[in-house]
């Protein structure tokens, strides 16, 4: 790497704006690409990684001849956890700074808050987060695990592991709602019942008239789906009022990792269904953890949203250069294909043409009494079914709408 490189790399550090095109690079017009993450704020903590995993993918691909010949240079703005914060930097990236793709959001609500933009504008967004589902939009493109992929596999297991009394604590805002929906639906159909279900608006950060109400209703086990850093209080407050209940998540661990954050063993007996997470034991994972730690040494966690932020990098790759093009439309006759898939540090995923959502390899971690990460059980090659099967067709139809199971896309 030039000087020159190097020199624009400490500027970017402290602008907020990433930029490789320079040196050899200097001849080709770049690719450019905003990324829009929470970099302060009550989600930082989960988010922070993302932005890293990208500037590794942007790094390695530079090195490695950038795409089509043509250097990657990344966009970036601290979104502040403030859902009008995206609003107006998905107009900046689009409008002014006139990007090919965006990498964006971490909360569904700054999404939803983002979407309608993209869609307005024409632009290609990029999703990488675990969610509630249910986006069928041609200008997203979806690398999270969705609760066909988390809560069918978890619900079922903690139904038949611990009981079918179930009791679900959720953040108040489209994701948790919506949720606690799928949690509702796979209960019922397993036969088990809810004890108890609360809402929880982002930022509450005490718990005990939540943990008196789990008490008194007694369930089998406690479905969390907590957000961010205020939310999370409610471990270590649950721990001490011996709550003492096995816990079932698609979203803690995996994303804020809280079995790091707080002392043993206010996580013990939580079971976390997730895509990635650092304690993964292959060579592909152990490979991407280790060049992450050698880039970002103070990085506190690797987690699955930035292996999903680095391997959207690596998959924009592999669509571009198939469509010769950094046009949305003929990306998106790459991805109708059907075959865009990659062997990432998960295992292999690929995109799924009908929903633009992604196949993911789904592990069962187990937080033990030290904290200690076990996998009871894996499953390989989950796809994203619910909305290609509920009528979603991307390849044929593209309502930019977001559906949920009490509200399914229209049949064709």
């Amino acid at each position: 790497m030039t000087r020159s490189v190097l020199r624009g790399l400490r500027a970017a550090a402290l602008t907020g704006t990433l930029v490789f095109a320079s040196g050899a690079y200097a001849a080709e017009n770049p690719i450019k690409l905003g990324v829009l993450e929470d970099q302060s704020g009550d989600f930082a903590a989960a988010t922070i990684g993302k932005v890293h995993a990208i500037q590794l993918a942007a790094e390695e691909i530079n090195k490695a001849g950038g795409i089509m010949g043509r250097p990657l240079e990344l966009v970036t703005y601290d979104t502040q956890s403030d859902n009008t914060r995206y609003q107006e930097f998905m107009r900046r990236v689009l409008q002014r700074d006139k990007v090919d793709a965006v990498f964006a959001g971490f909360s569904s609500a700054s999404r939803e808050a983002y979407r309608p933009i993209v869609d307005q504008f024409n632009g290609f967004a990029f999703y990488n987060n675990q969610y509630e589902g249910g986006v069928c939009d041609g200008h997203m493109v979806v690398t999270g695990a969705v609760p066909e992929q988390q809560f069918s596999t978890l619900i079922p297991y903690m139904m038949q592991t611990y009981g079918k009394k179930v009791y679900t604590l959720a953040a108040d805002y489209n994701f948790g709602q919506i949720s606690a929906e799928w949690v509702r639906k796979i209960v019922k159909e397993n036969g088990g019942e809810m004890a108890g279900e609360e809402f929880i608006p982002l930022g509450v950060s005490q718990f005990s008239q939540s943990i008196q109400n789990i008490q008194k209703a007694k369930p089998d086990f406690v479905v969390t789906l907590l957000v961010g850093t205020a939310q999370a209080s409610y471990y270590e407050q649950a721990a001490s009022a011996n709550v003492n209940l096995p816990m079932a998540s698609s979203v803690n661990v995996g994303q804020g990792y809280e079995h790091k954050r707080f002392k043993p063993p206010s996580l013990k007996d939580m079971y976390v269904t997730t895509n990635y997470i650092e304690e993964i034991d292959s060579p592909k994972s152990k490979e991407f953890y280790a060049k992450f730690k050698a880039k970002f040494p103070n990085e506190p966690y690797v987690n699955q949203e930035a292996e999903n932020s680095y391997l959207a990098l690596y998959l924009y790759k592999q669509m571009v250069e198939r469509a010769k093009s950094t046009n949305r439309d003929e990306i998106r006759k790459v991805i109708a294909m059907g075959d865009v898939c990659m062997d990432a540090p998960e295992g292999k995923v690929c995109i799924d043409p009908k929903s633009q959502h992604m196949s993911h390899t789904i592990y069962l971690a187990k937080v033990g009494a030290d904290h200690s990460i076990s996998f009871p059980k894996v499953w390989e090659d989950i796809k994203p079914y619910w909305l290609g099967d509920a009528g979603c067709d991307l390849t044929k139809k593209d309502p930019m709408a977001q559906y949920t199971p009490s509200n399914p896309p229209p049949k064709p």
